[in-house]
């Protein structure tokens, strides 16, 4: 299908094991961190058996456009995305690590996360339907439909689950998670962010219907992490194509949920190895987002654009 294969995971030589997530395999190097971004896919919270090739380098390079475009915003932990000087921190080269590696600093995660939403969709969709209505403590008007936008971007805070899928909360409940006034700065960053990049994609004819923020606790003030505004984290959609109360043509891992959805699968681990289609539906949805975004090329090699 493709020259490339996925990276499903990294062993560096002389590092100890990783801290494995979903997407990222992160390294403890003392004074800061080594992250690198996988070809792993997951869906409704569950990694995929097989993998996207390229994937991975393609949510590093937008997450480094997001983070330096948007860095007025929020203070982030990039320190460097530069595969030379990823070299000489590590003091050798590791050709796995390019174009899917970054040197971070140290942050105390939330224990929240911090979605922000422009249009009723998903999950908040369903919270709308069994609620008469009431999303968030939002009193949102009757005969809205899938895809309807809201009257402005709303936070809607998460759990992060250790097993299972997260399940939303309402603001009072993240509070107790976290306290009030964390919350309430993360859920200002967010909206700031969340506008920025919405307004930044519309020139590229797109919709940020949605998107997910992690920030982390440090002594200088809560720092932006992980992610930025990936399709892996965002629901982008095709703007001349959208419609409420209909599918939507869009750049994120919806085409992956789709196909598991009419597959039968339980949605429990482990996840079932997707066919060469789907794959590679989503590396095309991917290579197109991060292009438009951005106005650069493919960050990829070896696979069609």
């Amino acid at each position: 299908m493709t020259a490339m294969d996925a990276v499903l995971r990294t062993d560096i030589p002389g590092l100890p094991e990783p801290r494995r997530g979903k997407v990222r395999d992160v390294y403890d190097l003392g004074d800061c961190l080594l992250i690198v971004s996988t070809d792993r896919l997951s869906a409704f919270d569950v990694v995929m058996e097989n993998g996207v090739p390229g994937k991975g380098i393609i949510l590093n390079q937008l997450s480094l456009f997001w983070f330096e475009r948007l860095s007025a915003i929020a203070n982030h932990h990039i320190i460097t995305g530069d595969d030379r000087a990823i070299a000489n921190r590590m003091g050798a080269d590791h050709k796995a690590l390019h174009g899917r590696a970054i040197l971070a600093k140290k942050a105390e995660p939330l224990k929240i996360e911090c979605v922000a939403r422009g249009y009723l969709t998903g999950s908040l969709y369903k919270e709308y339907l069994a609620s008469d209505g009431l999303v968030h403590g939002f009193q949102l008007e009757p005969g809205l439909l899938d895809g309807s936008p809201l009257p402005e971007p709303i936070f809607t805070p998460a759990t992060k689950a250790e097993e299972g899928h997260d399940q939303n909360v309402s603001i009072r409940q993240a509070e107790e998670i976290e306290d009030e006034q964390t919350v309430r700065h993360a859920s200002d960053l967010t909206l700031r962010l969340f506008r920025a990049a919405a307004s930044h994609v519309t020139g590229a004819g797109l919709i940020l219907a949605d998107t997910k923020f992690e920030f982390g606790h440090t002594d200088d003030g809560l720092l932006w992490i992980d992610e930025a505004l990936t399709p892996d984290s965002s629901r982008y959609w095709e703007a001349d194509q959208w419609r409420p109360g209909i599918a939507r043509p869009g750049f994120d891992k919806q085409f992956v949920r789709d196909y598991l959805e009419e597959s039968g699968w339980d949605k429990q681990p482990p996840g079932p190895r997707l066919p060469d289609s789907v794959i590679q539906g989503t590396l095309e949805r991917y290579i197109e987002a991060y292009a438009r975004i951005t106005g650069l090329p493919s960050p990829v090699t070896g696979i069609p654009a």
